[in-house]
């Protein structure tokens, strides 16, 4: 790596550290903690544990994961004599253990001229949607305050209806078969479904003989702490190019129209004929711009609805939102002004007709497999033993990100009720994220700890391994309205491995897991039921056999990648020689 692009990423990194340490320190330390290796962060957190005061023990339990721990300490500091400035720390970090109430008693114990309170007071606002009220409540404060309202304005601007918008290119010659994706995040760096899915898409795409590129957004993956990334990434044929200048603008609407600038000069070298991009609306705000530039089509994937994963954490009230209101809106927006929209499933589609796109321009693009999911799965005893993992008795388990929607906790609670009459079964917990902390406590807790096993993050080629050590695959989803519509891929993965699938009873898993063919479908939060329908797995290995090579059927003859690429490339195709655009 060349030693002027590790100073351009040093410099990019420090500033993104500095504007956080102005705009939520809380929120910084809880990130910083969740990318450092887990080993270093639980002897660091025990120890601020046991400092004196509230303000490093709240924040190590909320590093931890331990909630109920953090709300008794925020709440038994409220009837102490709290100094004004310990009264505001306290409140962000209840801001970043999600127990906004708290935040707002803290923070009526300091006075109004507190060193700090505009800016926590403005953060619990952003924190439950109020948008405009929380720009409006750092006008008068001093200049770090100003800077961070400066900010949130910028965010504002975007998600009331700024987009960038770029000079049309004259003269610009395609190459034929070429495309450029623009993504949030991707490989090698994030292990997501996201990234995973955009791979496996990008790469069945360019064994059909496209030329396939993809951009990631500004600063990444600088921004999530990879300091020694490179301006270009090539695996399995793919290109990821990175966008990494020495330093960003401050403000959402500066770097949208940045990252305008850069995706253009990008475009201009390779000359896609097509653009696509995914959710959310502010990737689709910068590729329309550079498709109007251009003068060609370009896709819209939709993947999630972010704006419900947003309020999925926030409570009922966040629907009622000034922030859900306009994401709602700006999605809506950028889905009507694509040349297509691509989607999941048939739930998800449906939000996509009720925004207002006309159904012809739209296609279904499910979660697929390929690679080493396309091979014969080896037994679960034989994958655990693969993974130095112990073979005997019998292993349930996920793959998931470790967020709260997916309702982990749901299974260990599950394994919990079934383990006391199951002394050889194991629980395997594949993944990493926010809630990790959480569910390692929550499994001592519960007095299964030395059984649950977390992986955390698992390399991408040894992913299939996983899926297959597990004897029973586990899909808990809360219920919620993004789980209602937005289909995972890990059953996917799941069932392609022969493994049967128990999933929660909710539309988009409908779509996947048949009740009774490939999988069961129990209620959502019922880890009782939950448990139920497992011990009849446990019981028959017959009916697990069944199962799996159902599910495996299922989705070799329905969702592969190379079916999903065909597809995608059709629709690029038509868009191409429709009228009005270039080729």
């Amino acid at each position: 790596m060349r030693a002027g692009r590790l100073v351009g990423n040093l410099g990019l990194a420090a500033g993104t550290v500095w504007e956080h340490l102005g705009d939520d320190p809380a929120l910084l330390a809880l990130q910083v903690s969740r990318r450092l290796p887990a080993g270093a962060v639980r002897p660091a957190a025990r120890a601020a544990a046991q400092m004196p005061g509230v303000v490093l023990p709240a924040m190590a339990a909320v590093i931890q994961g331990r909630s109920a721990d953090a709300g008794s300490l925020l709440s038994g500091a409220l009837d102490t004599a709290l100094r004004p400035r310990s009264a505001v720390r306290l409140a962000d970090t209840a801001i970043a253990a999600g127990l906004p109430d708290l935040a707002a008693q803290l923070l009526k114990a300091a006075p109004e001229r507190t060193a700090g309170k505009s800016g926590a007071a403005a953060r619990l606002l952003w924190h439950q949607g109020a948008m405009t009220e929380a720009v409006q409540t750092l006008r008068d404060g001093n200049a770090a305050e100003r800077r961070q309202g400066q900010r949130l304005a910028s965010e504002l601007r975007v998600f009331e209806g700024w987009a960038p918008s770029l000079a049309p290119v004259r003269g610009y010659q395609p190459r034929e078969r070429t495309v450029l994706h623009l993504l949030t995040n991707s490989l090698p760096y994030t292990g997501s479904g996201y990234a995973q899915r955009s791979h496996s898409l990008l790469t069945a795409q360019g064994e059909q003989g496209w030329n396939v590129h993809a951009v990631t957004r500004v600063g990444y993956p600088v921004q999530v702490g990879q300091l020694g990334a490179r301006d270009t990434d090539v695996l399995d044929g793919v290109t990821y190019h990175r966008l990494l200048p020495g330093r960003l603008p401050r403000g959402m609407a500066a770097r949208l129209a940045l990252q305008a600038e850069e995706v253009l000069e990008l475009a201009l070298r390779l000359r896609p004929a097509v653009l696509h991009t995914t959710t959310h609306f502010v990737n689709g705000a910068v590729v329309r711009a550079v498709a109007h530039a251009l003068g060609i089509p370009w896709v819209y994937e939709v993947r999630g609805q972010l704006a419900d994963t947003w309020a999925s954490t926030r409570g009922p009230k966040a629907k009622n939102s000034e922030r859900y209101a306009r994401f709602t809106e700006r999605e809506a927006e950028i889905m009507r002004s694509a040349d297509a929209v691509a989607t999941l499933g048939e739930q998800m589609l449906q939000g996509v007709l009720r925004s207002g796109v006309p159904e012809t321009a739209t296609v279904l693009l499910p979660n697929a497999v390929g690679g080493d999911f396309l091979t014969a799965p080896l037994s679960a005893a034989d994958a655990r033993r693969t993974l130095g993992l112990p073979p005997s008795g019998m292993t349930i388990g996920t793959v998931s990100s470790l967020v709260d929607y997916e309702g982990i906790d749901d299974l260990i609670r599950a394994f919990a009720l079934l383990a006391p009459e199951h002394p050889d079964l194991a629980c395997l917990i594949v993944g990493d994220g926010a809630s990790a902390p959480a569910l390692r406590t929550l499994a001592a807790d519960l007095g299964v700890g030395e059984r649950v096993t977390f992986t955390g993050r698992v390399p991408r080629e040894r992913a299939h391994l996983h899926h297959q050590a597990i004897d029973v695959f586990v899909v808990p989803r809360k219920d919620l309205d993004v789980t209602r519509a937005v289909t995972p891929l890990k059953p996917v993965e799941a069932m392609a491995c022969s493994r049967p699938v128990i999933a929660s009873s909710l539309p988009a898993l409908g779509e996947l897991v048949e009740h009774g063919t490939n999988g069961y479908l129990v209620r959502p939060e019922d880890p009782a039921q939950l448990a139920e329908y497992i011990e009849y797995l446990i019981q028959d290995p017959a009916l697990r056999d069944r199962l799996g090579r159902d599910g495996r059927e299922h989705v070799l003859t329905r969702r592969t990648w190379h079916a999903a690429a065909q597809r995608s490339t059709a629709l690029y195709t038509d868009l191409i020689s429709s009228e009005g655009h270039t080729q």
